[in-house]
């Protein structure tokens, strides 16, 4: 059966949960929130997942709902609910998960719901969009009982938990917080987007969502013209029509007295109202041309804003009022908060924002930064992890990967090689480049083109291979850090011809172009009398594999010698320093560790010496005890590291450190078939998607680039050649055993 097919409600699959919400077509934030809740977790998580809707709807209403609807409820007949909670109890269906808006539910303060969690004996999530603190006794009552009968609660505030325990008395071990969930997107300046929307040379203002009384958007229509005296070019724009439940009473009243007051003031040129129900692209277009957005609601006791959150994901510089939402979604420097129904106050809030470029841009970087947490990926595993304390759906682990995506390797790449760093997604120049990060970018280009005869890649591969050429000296040696072609900033590095040595013997053995299989060998024959000179061990280990990849090529006995010798290096330094509780080749672990017992894996298999196998699997074993803690990668961090008897530092944690042991895991699954090394490797690559310490995505599904690192509270959102190559590899060697049931 095909995702979208069409299931009756007796034939689910095992994992099936299933939302009560408003949904579209039905206009509202509620129905817009649900489907891309359950559009992020089956893109997640389906096939083992699935995601289905009990539908919300009124007697006269009709909808034109896809098959993701498979009931529809009347919310005014409470004989509906109890009849729909039977049929829920009677299928395969795990759980159920209410979105709770007190409107949007029959009955006195939406209290028909009361009798459906009466009669449902499935377990029930709630999310609560509304949280009102200093409740009468009717609307506590209500609550309490919704509550009482979930097995967890969803806020999207840590103030709401708050004021549900302190205002209704509900156990703060049964709520979760779990952010608004917003739509993945870059962060970019304005000018291409305002010129896209033919808003060129306007500073721009915006607001958006449904349109109703009680939004407060008179207030800062009356604070513009001083704004405008001081910036003629200045734009606010109103976007969103008018809240259907407000049209079907009173019609467009609320937005014509806003179109008269824009009249009075003189404000036709400033102002202009987008009459229209937004795509999601059309909202996320109009807050990127934005420069300051505007959250003018009146409703302090407002606990979540859908639209205060886009803006935020957007990275926007944000004026607001403080609602509770607002005041704490915006601390700490994220926003700037005005007073309700003060003019004045939005007037001088906007004017301190245009006038310094620095505050600006502190505004923006810090509400994009902070937002990564919300973004729907990060969101949908925060769900899963709610649901599966309530009744085990699934593993959070997953085989299901983002599609590969080159946009940002494409990105870093200039004419000499790829560029070291970014700032957020955008190349820093000026960082230079290195042979470590164009050496596994040579490895990523050339897996790549194998897998997919992609032309891009072919250039790409060119391009690294080029560099190395660049970098090689008369010796076989390579200069390592380069600021531009004629700029050396660091000569030499022993880890940085290892990675050289691996790149170039990979790009002999797997290859296609013979082209490029003849300059990497030309390249690597100049550098082979130089391996008898090093010292580091993971120099010598990225060297075995590259002295691995050349011998599998052209059976050149001397790469056999060099391998032993290496290998037998390898081996001594693991007795020297090995004990029964320390199975390792040093007195500390530090980075790319697990590449040492993979290189023994490799010379294991191309000299059949078994110590080698019995070293690079103990190693590997007791690397994988000290990293997985409770069935997730914690690599070791750069803050300290992991010294022999010594405390190990959890933070910062590098996707190089993880790329190399998904790398690792699937060697060893290809040399010994064991399938164990295969789920390890999975296991470890799900860091990446989200299975962290953070419980957020480090891969940038967005832009194709991988964030630089993970701390204890944020994410590093730079986006440099490191991280990224060391995604892609990882994704790219899970794709090849997808393709061909193994690596090498």
């Amino acid at each position: 059966m095909k995702e979208d097919d069409e299931e009756p409600i007796d034939k689910f699959n095992h994992s099936t949960i299933c939302f009560l919400s408003n949904f579209p077509p039905k206009e509202c934030g509620i129905a817009t929130f649900t489907r891309d809740l359950i559009t992020s977790l089956n893109k997640k998580f389906n096939p083992k997942l699935k995601s289905k809707v009990i539908a919300l709807n009124e007697d006269e209403s009709l909808y034109n709902y896809g098959n993701k609807v498979i009931l529809q409820l009347n919310k005014d007949d409470i004989e509906d609910y109890i009849a729909i909670a039977k049929k829920i109890n009677n299928s395969d269906i795990k759980l159920v998960c209410i979105q709770h808006e007190f409107g949007i539910f029959g009955g006195e303060l939406g209290n028909y719901l009361i009798p459906f969690l009466e009669t449902i004996e499935k377990p029930v999530v709630v999310t609560f969009h509304s949280v009102l603190p200093d409740p009468d006794e009717e609307r506590k009552k209500i609550v309490k009982g919704i509550a009482s009968r979930a097995s967890a609660i969803v806020v999207m505030a840590n103030a709401a938990v708050d004021i549900l325990n302190r205002d209704y008395n509900i156990e703060r071990s049964k709520i979760h917080v779990v952010y608004h969930g917003i739509p993945n997107v870059s962060f970019c300046p304005s000018k291409n987007f305002k010129k896209r929307l033919k808003l060129s040379n306007r500073i721009v203002l915006s607001t958006f969502g449904l349109l109703s009384r009680g939004k407060g958007i008179e207030y800062m229509i009356k604070a513009l013209p001083p704004l405008v005296k001081k910036y003629p070019n200045i734009l606010y724009l109103v976007i969103g029509e008018t809240h259907p439940n407000v049209r079907k009473e009173e019609g467009e009243r609320y937005r014509n007295r806003l179109i008269k007051l824009v009249e009075k003031l003189g404000l036709k040129n400033n102002v202009k109202f987008y009459n229209k129900y937004l795509t999601l692209q059309e909202i996320i277009s109009y807050l990127l041309a934005t420069d300051v957005y505007i959250c003018t609601n009146l409703d302090e006791n407002q606990i979540v804003s859908g639209t205060l959150s886009y803006a935020l994901g957007c990275g926007k510089a944000i004026v607001s009022t403080p609602s509770i939402y607002a005041r704490e979604i915006l601390s700490e420097g994220k926003g700037l908060l005005v007073k309700f129904r003060n003019p004045k106050s939005f007037t001088k809030a906007i004017d301190s924002i245009l006038s310094n470029k620095e505050l600006k841009e502190s505004l923006e970087k810090k509400a994009y930064i902070f937002s990564r947490v919300m973004i729907w990926p990060n969101v949908a595993v925060r769900y899963l992890d709610v649901f599966n304390r309530v009744v085990k759906l699934r593993e959070e682990t997953t085989k299901k990967y983002p599609s590969i995506k080159l946009n940002h390797l494409k990105n870093l790449t200039d004419n000499f090689g790829i560029i070291q760093f970014s700032k957020l997604s955008f190349p820093d120049k000026s960082s230079g480049y290195t042979v470590d990060d164009n050496a596994r970018a040579l490895i990523t280009a050339v897996l790549h083109n194998s897998l997919f005869n992609s032309p891009l890649t072919l250039k790409l591969a060119k391009t690294y291979l080029n560099f190395l050429e660049h970098a090689q000296e008369e010796n076989g040696n390579f200069k390592n850090n380069f600021k531009n072609e004629n700029d050396i900033l660091k000569p030499c590095s022993e880890d940085a011809f290892g990675r050289a040595m691996w790149a170039l013997g990979y790009t002999v053995y797997k290859s296609h172009n013979e082209e490029l299989v003849k300059k990497a060998k030309r390249l690597f024959d100049k550098s082979i009398k130089m391996i008898n000179e090093l010292k580091n061990l993971r120099a010598k280990a990225f060297t075995i594999l590259g002295l691995y990849y050349y011998y599998k090529k052209y059976e050149n006995k001397e790469c056999i010698t060099k391998i032993k010798n290496l290998a037998n290096s390898l081996l001594s330094s693991y007795k020297n320093e090995s004990s029964e509780d320390w199975q390792w080749f040093e007195k500390e672990l530090t980075y790319s560790n697990s590449k040492i017992p993979e290189a023994l894996f490799l010379a294991y298999d191309v000299i059949q010496n078994k110590e080698y196998l019995e070293v690079a699997e103990k190693t590997l074993h007791f690397l994988s005890d000290v990293t997985f803690i409770d069935d997730e990668i914690v690599p070791i961090g750069q803050n300290g590291w992991l010294k022999k008897n010594g405390k190990r530092a959890l933070f910062d944690q590098q996707p190089v450190d993880v790329s190399s042991t998904v790398q690792t895991y699937l060697i060893a699954y290809s040399l010994t078939g064991d399938n164990h090394y295969y789920e390890k490797a999975v296991l470890a690559f799900n860091w990446f998607l989200g299975k962290n310490y953070l419980k957020q995505m480090v891969y940038n599904e967005s832009t194709g680039g991988c964030y630089d690192g993970l701390s204890k509270d944020f994410l590093n959102l730079n986006q440099g050649a490191e991280s990224t190559i060391s995604y892609l590899i990882a994704r790219l060697m899970l794709e090849e055993v997808k393709k061909n049931k193994s690596v090498i």
